[in-house]
């Protein structure tokens, strides 16, 4: 086969259909190649987050699984383990402690503050005690924490020692629900006693482990349909959207992303290493972090300061690296910087080492056989900054510009994907392919455990049946959510007849991979009954340098 036939990574599994009843038509239903015979079947005895857990710890008892970083007279050092079964017993600890208070399996149970060990701890917790583990964030607003905490009626929280001043501006009204609240440090005494008069019961993350000495708890049977998560994502109205996903969801994804990883050579392993520093409350890393667990693999968590990040990438040295775009953004700024001014012959050597690199690659040569020489003289300093393991950089939560992606892809000497996908869909539902230079500035092909259509919007000439298929990306599968938690009227909006609809509108391209070109929502009907597409008038204002540009799709992985 010529290094640059285009294989479409795509096989039809419905035909299309033609407007019917005043409802589009739709394109063929497609799926990953990879499932051509068939979605990867379930592992025998995985049923839930907490089997996921529970399998590795038996299989990979010595394995380190959480890391920090070792702060030595101020200074921070080497990382420091926990193997897979000194977080088993601190897990199996909490959890006797959680039902020492009165909580029952079924009850909600918030988390919040920064990722860190003790936030996993507190998660395995909740997977083993049948708990809707509910993340609290404060990025949706002053007001959504209280919102997300009343809402769900969380019973007990889990929260950062920093985070303690914020959880008190909840007070009176969260209350009403809150019964417990647990820090993953210390406990000032003022703070203790402002919780105390409003008559919660409060521990420090030591104390609270004491509570479930000498006592213990029979685990309840956990089903696949059981909802192991409530996560709120923001609606582009109103109040935030509780999201909820089950075991099944969970464990159908990772068996996806297992496979896909394995069809293209990439297979994750025991000695797989990860850097936990995108936010824990949001699906793309839950996901990210389960399939670590999974593998047996090893999660380091950052220290909390982005200005430290390449600090930690340093000494941790990750083998898989996960980002959004403003993270690679300044990556890319920092390198071409670097490049910039470091003189005529520097930056002359570059050029040419990047120019020679990416004709390779367009040619059809993989990114570590198109120019070794390159690569050692030029690119490894790349490399070694971020820690000289990395092999796998993906980019989620957001699109990615071209120019990044493409630089990323020559210089880190690692594969650059770009993935997109919903908490509703559980993070991972495309994601483009190593070595397909082609999908630059795609979002790749589904992932092996989903179908997917486009439906087409007549009003601004999206169809899904033209030769170049446009329309709204439609999502079936079981990785998909079981509805808004208490909004039965918002969920029936978007899952129509087993399909989720995700507001964006998609383009399907020769190889199989997805382009996001707009969003659904961003299409007005003026009072002269012309439609407008928003997108358009961004990428008009975004000519303007004074004109501060926000994010353009929020649907990449979040």
């Amino acid at each position: 086969m010529d290094r640059m036939e285009q294989r479409k990574y795509l096989v039809e599994v419905e035909k299309a259909k033609e407007a019917i009843d005043g409802r589009p038509s739709t394109g063929p239903v497609y799926r990953s190649l990879f499932a051509k015979d068939g979605f990867p079947p379930p592992v025998p005895g995985l049923e839930s987050c907490w089997d996921i857990f529970r399998m590795s710890v038996e299989k990979y008892p010595n394995n380190p699984m959480l890391g920090r970083r070792e702060i030595v007279n101020g200074k921070a050092g080497n990382y420091v383990w926990q193997t897979y079964k000194q977080v088993y017993d601190t897990v199996v600890q909490v959890g006797n402690s959680i039902r020492s208070c009165g909580v029952e399996p079924g009850a909600k149970c918030g988390i919040y503050g920064a990722n860190c060990a003790e936030w996993v701890v507190s998660m395995e917790a909740c997977n083993a005690h049948g708990l809707y583990c509910v993340p609290l964030y404060d990025t949706l607003g002053a007001d959504a924490v209280e919102f997300i905490i009343c809402h769900s009626e969380v019973s007990i929280a889990f929260v950062e020692e920093k985070k303690i001043t914020e959880l008190l501006k909840t007070f009176p009204n969260s209350t009403q629900y809150m019964k417990t609240i647990v820090s993953f440090g210390k406990v000032a005494s003022k703070e203790k006693e402002e919780i105390e008069k409003f008559g919660l019961a409060v521990y420090s993350w030591d104390e609270f482990l004491k509570l479930g000495e000498n006592k213990q708890y029979e685990l309840p049977v956990k089903k696949k349909e059981d909802i192991c998560t409530i996560m709120y994502t923001s609606g582009t109205t109103g109040d935030p959207k509780g999201v909820m996903i089950s075991n099944d969801s969970i464990v159908t994804l990772l068996a996806g992303v297992k496979r896909l990883l394995e069809s293209v050579n990439e297979a994750l392993t025991s000695k797989d290493v990860y850097l936990s520093y995108l936010p824990l409350a949001h699906i793309f890393d839950r996901v990210i972090e389960e399939l670590f667990i999974q593998h047996g693999a090893s999660i380091g968590f950052w220290r909390g300061d982005v200005k430290l990040l390449l600090e930690d990438i340093g000494e941790l040295k990750p083998s898989i690296f996960c980002a959004v775009p403003r993270v690679l953004d300044r990556v890319y700024s920092g390198l071409q910087q670097k490049v910039s001014t470091g003189g005529f012959l520097t930056k002359t050597l570059f050029n040419i080492a990047y120019s020679h690199k990416f004709s390779s690659m367009k040619k059809g040569f993989a990114h570590d056989e198109a120019s070794p020489i390159c690569d050692k003289i030029v690119f490894n300093k790349v490399r070694q900054a971020l820690g000289g393991n990395v092999r796998l950089i993906l980019s989620g939560a957001a699109p990615l510009s071209n120019h990044v992606e493409a630089f990323l892809r020559v210089v880190s000497c690692a594969h650059v994907l770009q993935g997109y996908g919903l908490t509703e869909t559980c993070a991972g539902t495309f994601v483009s392919l190593p070595n397909e230079l082609p999908m630059l500035g795609t979002v790749g092909p589904p992932v092996p455990n989903v179908d997917v259509f486009l439906e087409s919007v007549p009003e601004v000439g999206y169809d899904a049946l033209s030769s170049t298929p446009r329309g709204e990306i439609c999502i079936r599968g079981k990785t998909l959510f079981a509805g808004y938690y208490k909004r039965e009227d918002l969920t029936k909006e978007v899952l129509i007849d087993g399909w989720f609809h995700t507001g964006d509108i998609g383009e399907w391209q020769p190889d199989g991979s997805m382009k996001i070109i707009d969003r659904k929502k961003n299409i007005f009907k003026l009072s002269q009954g012309e439609y407008v597409a928003v997108e358009n008038l961004e990428n008009i204002y975004s000519l303007v340098s004074d004109i501060d540009s926000t994010s353009k799709y929020h649907n990449f992985f979040l």
